[in-house]
């Protein structure tokens, strides 16, 4: 009798804990900060050096598109959760591996530029590291 096929991620292999509280601050962060930027309601004291120069404006909303990603896969994630579907961690690694590049790319940049401003520092750090405990999580199960 052949056995049956098992799928690499089962419906109980679902969120590790912590991700989905992280995933709605994030997400619901990115979606919160993009309508603020969109009606210019960030507090000038918050904005970047040179903010208004149009070369860093437009490096500044290339990031749209990534941060867009970010929550859609994020969000798409806690509804395959909540139904149980096996498809939840695959899009959590896209959504957690989006969110190291975010953080990544926006630390170069301004390491490049030896700008250092806590503001802007803080919530890329948290970018760049709050994914990595979960990647490892999301690797280790997939081996199974």
């Amino acid at each position: 009798m052949a056995r049956p096929k098992q799928r690499m991620f089962s419906a109980p292999d679902l969120l590790p804990p912590g991700l989905r509280t992280c995933f709605l601050v994030v997400d619901i962060g990115f979606i919160l900060y993009w309508v603020l930027v969109a009606f210019e309601h960030i507090p000038r004291a918050w904005l970047f050096k040179n903010h208004d120069e149009p070369l860093l404006m437009d490096w500044s909303r290339s990031f749209l598109v990534l941060y867009a990603l970010i929550a859609f896969t994020g969000l798409l994630t806690l509804y395959l959760a909540a139904r149980r579907s096996g498809k939840a961690l695959p899009m959590a690694l896209l959504s957690l591996a989006f969110s190291f590049c975010a953080g990544l790319q926006a630390l170069s940049f301004w390491t490049l530029r030896s700008d250092f401003s806590w503001i802007w520092w803080l919530p890329n750090l948290f970018l760049l590291l709050y994914p990595l405990p979960f990647l490892l999580f999301i690797v280790r199960r997939s081996g199974r």
